[in-house]
């Protein structure tokens, strides 16, 4: 019997069954999209620890010490980190918004939180004047940012493009 194993695709979060024997032969690619999907092994390549890994469920907390190696845990995944404070309604406005988001996610994208009271460090270092303010990083870098409270589907919108 055929040992499988089921790939999160790095472009569109598509889940693909893949068999680990004939991996090793043919490169497999996303019956959704077409890209090719790592395999174990590989570097960076979600195997059966990783995907669990990659598939956060819930908003993590990121730090000034530890911003940098949690966008490193996720390469190719966008990861939108939350800037925000306790006593700002906006930002308590919009986190169920981003709790249900890292729900959804299915390793699609990875939802942050930093709390610019405790690391301004990093709140000086991305020019977060105003909160709540959402970046938006892929491979370590800032690609996008949303400043203010939006709605659930317009967060999605912005993750969802670049996820793919």
């Amino acid at each position: 019997m055929a040992l499988m194993s089921v790939v999160s695709c790095p472009s569109c979060g598509a889940k693909n069954r893949v068999d680990e024997g004939r991996a090793q032969a043919s490169r497999p690619v996303c019956g959704k999209c077409g890209t090719p999907l790592p395999v174990g092994g590989e570097a960076g390549a979600p195997d059966r620890a990783g995907a669990a890994a990659a598939a956060v469920d819930h908003p993590i907390e990121v730090t000034d010490e530890t911003l940098e190696a949690t966008l490193a845990k996720y390469p190719g995944v966008p990861v939108l980190v939350d800037c925000w404070a306790e006593w700002c309604p906006p930002c308590r406005m919009i986190a169920p918004h981003l709790d249900a988001l890292a729900r959804e996610s299915s390793g699609r994208y990875v939802i942050a939180k930093l709390d610019v009271e405790a690391n301004q460090r990093t709140a000086a270092r991305f020019q977060t004047s105003s909160i709540p303010t959402l970046l938006i990083f892929k491979d370590g870098k800032l690609v996008d940012r949303m400043v203010g409270a939006h709605p659930k589907q317009a967060i999605a919108a912005k993750l969802q493009a670049h996820a793919r």
